[in-house]
């Protein structure tokens, strides 16, 4: 599932950079702390490899 944003997208690099041990865990805050919680790392990739081309700034709340 790709992300829906852009700051999804960055979230998810992060959590995923933190997964991977690239950064400490207790410098996450906010959505990419809970991705890194709740997601896998292969769940991870799917999102931080969007492309950013075309997506908003953050996602609407609909």
């Amino acid at each position: 599932m790709p992300a829906t944003s852009k700051a999804q997208q960055k979230a998810a690099g992060a959590a995923l950079s933190a997964k991977r041990g690239e950064t400490k865990k207790s410098e996450l805050k906010g959505a990419s702390r809970e991705m890194y919680e709740s997601m896998s790392e292969q769940q991870l990739e799917e999102f931080a490899e969007t492309k950013r081309k075309g997506l908003p700034e953050k996602k609407s709340k609909d």
